[in-house]
């Protein structure tokens, strides 16, 4: 099964298309033709990047693949034993006190480290914790090839020296992000997320008495109560406001230096995901949201593992003054097409060495995605108004 999404990068190869189409209809001088392909593929992309901006997830995959994986995923979730034997031959992913393990491979590259079961109870006897410990592990998902896949914690275990049996290093995973894939970025970002809500979970909030867990750790119960616990997120908004030519970015305190992000915030009980981005943009900054485009959604594991509803909003621009809560915020200011373009070209690559002046966050975040499309649409605009230029001095020439 395949998942595929509509990105700008191909919308604006097929603006290509359309631009090549026309200069050649130009150096064989056919305005009439001219005319008429260019307003229909012009019409037509405009189309497909509003149908990208809406719902930019098309599903093209075979059901068959998906539907048994879910439903074998669902039955490791609710019965134990099937959960327990399918440990026996899992990938399991490793956390240091919620720091995955990462490997390099031979190229350089790193990767999240993953261990088959019987191979990393070898690991663990030679680090002096029993082999059964395995146990402990939490189920995250499986591969397309239906192989299990789990995350356990070893923070009882001596850091260096299961960085030395297992050839790897435990990263802090805001780190990682920039030295991984973005489809391991959400593997290991799950993994940290449900280790962490275990970690917080283990009592019971109306007894107060320990709540046990069952074997794949898709729940916990408080015996004395009954009552069923189950891993949660929290709603969150993250909204890239522009107006019109330049989009709004801010930092906090706690940031890397030099990074900026689109504005966020928690919903409130009770709100519509409109409600609390209007909310939060006038909160933040001072400003007055005018239209809204959903654009996506995504698990992030901070503070304490929150569900990111990202959207695009737009401003009068004739009422663009900031005006800073300085409570939320350290700095948020203006943008142009040029310097997001170079922040998202120039991204930092080393965590360890001195980030840019100026810099987004890494591209397995919606936020980056939420500027990525922004950018698309700007650079876009920008061409078809160039376009739309040339075609009219042409027809001038004509006449």
């Amino acid at each position: 099964m395949h998942l595929a999404m509509i990105t700008g990068d191909q919308f604006c190869a097929d603006f290509g298309q359309v631009k090549r189409a026309y200069c050649f209809h130009e150096h064989k001088n056919n305005h009439d033709y001219l005319n008429k392909q260019f307003i229909v593929g012009i019409l037509a992309m405009l189309q497909s990047f509003k149908l990208f901006n809406n719902c930019n997830l098309v599903f093209s995959r075979s059901c068959s693949g998906y539907v048994s994986r879910t439903r074998y995923l669902m039955r490791l979730k609710e019965d134990d034993e099937a959960c327990r034997e399918a440990l026996k031959f899992a990938n399991v992913l490793l956390y240091h006190k919620l720091a995955p393990l990462l490997q390099k491979t031979r190229s350089g590259v790193c990767k999240v480290a993953s261990f088959k079961t019987a191979d990393l109870k070898q690991i663990l006897e030679k680090v002096g914790k029993d082999k059964h410990f395995i146990n402990e592990s939490f189920l995250l998902g499986c591969t397309d090839k239906s192989e299990p896949q789990f995350s356990l914690e070893v923070g009882e275990v001596e850091r260096s020296a299961l960085e030395q049996e297992c050839r790897g290093t435990f990263v802090d995973l805001r780190k990682a992000f920039f030295m991984i894939t973005p489809s391991e970025s959400a593997l290991a970002a799950k993994g940290q997320a449900l280790l962490r809500w275990h970690q917080t979970n283990g009592f019971c909030s109306a007894t107060g008495q320990p709540t046990t867990r069952n074997q794949s750790g898709s729940f916990r119960v408080c015996q004395s109560s009954g009552i069923t616990y189950y891993p949660k997120m929290s709603p969150v908004v993250i909204v890239l406001v522009s107006d019109g030519s330049r989009c709004l970015l801010a930092r906090q305190a706690m940031f890397p230096p030099g990074m900026y992000s689109a504005l966020s915030g928690f919903c409130d009980m009770g709100e519509s995901v409109e409600e609390a981005l209007h909310r939060e943009v006038a909160e933040e900054v001072g400003l007055e949201v005018e239209n809204l485009q959903y654009s996506g959604s995504q698990h992030w594991p901070f503070p304490q593992s929150s569900f990111m509803l990202a959207c695009h909003a737009t401003v009068n621009p004739n009422k663009t003054q900031v005006n800073i809560d300085k409570a939320e915020l350290e700095d948020a200011r203006w943008f142009t097409l040029e310097e997001i373009t170079t922040a998202l070209q120039n991204p930092p690559r080393n965590p360890r060495e001195q980030p840019p002046v100026f810099w987004v966050p890494p591209s397995y975040a919606i936020a980056n995605q939420l500027i990525r499309e922004w950018a698309n649409q700007q650079q876009l605009l920008r061409s078809t108004h160039r376009l739309k230029f040339r075609m009219d001095q042409q027809q001038g020439f004509s006449h």
